[in-house]
């Protein structure tokens, strides 16, 4: 099978910038609860980053994440969870059990 394009080879249609969407992943994830325990990395190692590398790490999840989520439509994360919805065209992140962001894919 021939494949056209990058959102073929994923399995997440976008039309939006991938930078973009990439980035309001990272902000979101950076949100979750235990979120660094994804890098095998205990709290205080986490809390010794400073800013800037906790945001590109971040941003190294959320484009694996992206990734896997042609694969899985759902991934947990830490505390979370993240969500591919095909339909609506967006990516969910549940942050905890209330808070929801939403990632526009189109």
């Amino acid at each position: 099978m021939k494949t056209k394009g990058r959102e073929q080879l994923m399995g997440v249609r976008f039309n939006r910038e991938y930078r973009d969407i990439v980035r309001d992943m990272g902000h979101a994830l950076g949100q979750i609860d235990n979120c660094y325990e994804s890098f095998a990395m205990e709290r205080a190692d986490w809390e010794e980053l400073d800013r800037e590398e906790q945001i590109e790490y971040m941003c190294t999840l959320a484009d694996d994440i992206f990734y896997g989520l042609g694969a899985e439509p759902t991934i947990e994360i830490g505390e979370g969870k993240v969500q591919y919805d095909s339909v609506n065209h967006v990516i969910r992140i549940w942050t905890d059990a209330q808070v929801v962001h939403l990632v526009k894919l189109v």
